[in-house]
């Protein structure tokens, strides 16, 4: 706009306006910009002594678990010899610790390290034989809630079971921990609203794997997730047992889960979804992990290949 040719007074009217369009023509909107994906959750997988062959089922929980996509998973492996004194895992880098361990004692400062890892707020899986460590060591039976062998007794707390559609909490004389033959076995959920049985079908065909029975312990502040049958002439007692459970202690939270044999029962795909979902939620408190297509159904096994 050429000014000058105008008379002053309207002429800087004229360019003011000018301007003021200029300076107040809308700038193009900012692409929005995407969130962040969620950095995934640190898992250590403690193993290195088990009556069961921990070397062969490490690698596949920890295949199922990255697998999926959530988890980053190490493994802390405790020499197999007497002296433990050496083994002291970094918990508190974790977000959740998975003991697949059932032998030696740990040191006093390695025990104490988990207690105040998972009183502090961290999250503890336990899979099978690992609910059989520790029998005199009072804040791991807190923890695991129910345990089997060991010397275990009435000492050690109630036995724990469903019968008649109720829980039951059994304080009679005897042993922990026995179980029959392994074969498959039907789980029924007993809690469908918890977020790590949410969406699972109510009954589900876990494939062979031993059917823990007569576990028992402290029983504290823990639920009830999932149970199977365990029929007498499979050395059970009638009774549904507890096959997932989850527990709080301290801050903390506790997936606990008497599955898991041998590396081809953790190939189960009910396993395999229990598994994630359970470390998950004992890691953060809420599940993201969906219910997979090949889901076990009522009457049907699911099996993965390796």
């Amino acid at each position: 706009m050429r000014c000058r040719w105008i008379a002053a007074p309207l002429a800087l009217l004229l360019c003011a306006l000018a301007n003021l369009g200029v300076a107040d023509e809308p700038k193009p909107a900012e692409a929005p910009k995407l969130a962040a994906e969620s950095p995934k959750l640190k898992v250590l997988i403690v193993d290195g002594q088990n009556n069961h062959d921990w070397r062969k089922t490490t690698p596949v929980m920890k295949h199922a678990l990255e697998s999926c996509g959530r988890f980053q998973v190490d493994v802390s492996t405790a020499p197999s010899g007497g002296d433990l004194s050496s083994f002291q895992p970094k918990f508190s880098n974790y977000d959740a610790v998975l003991s697949n361990y059932n032998g030696g004692s740990w040191s006093p400062q390695t025990r104490q390290s988990l207690v105040d890892y998972v009183h502090g707020g961290g999250g503890f899986v336990v899979v099978h034989a690992a609910d059989n460590s520790f029998p005199d060591w009072p804040e791991y039976n807190e923890m695991t809630g129910l345990g089997g062998w060991g010397g275990r007794n009435e000492k050690s707390g109630p036995y724990v079971y469903y019968k008649d559609g109720k829980q039951v909490e059994d304080k009679s004389r005897g042993g922990g921990g026995s179980h029959g033959p392994q074969h498959p076995f039907q789980i029924v959920v007993r809690d469908p609203a918890h977020p790590i049985t949410k969406d699972m079908p109510i009954t589900w065909m876990h494939g062979q794997d031993e059917l823990y029975t007569h576990l028992r312990g402290p029983a504290h502040n823990m639920k009830v997730l999932a149970t199977a049958y365990a029929p007498k002439k499979l050395n059970g007692r009638d009774v549904d047992e507890p096959m997932l459970m989850v527990l709080d202690y301290g801050k903390g939270r506790v997936f606990h889960t008497p599955m898991g044999h041998a590396d081809y029962s953790m190939k189960c795909a009910g396993f395999t979804t229990a598994l994630q979902r359970g470390t998950e939620w004992a890691a953060t408190g809420k599940v993201t992990i969906p219910i997979p297509a090949d889901f076990p159904t009522a009457d049907k096994v699911s099996n993965r290949k390796p």
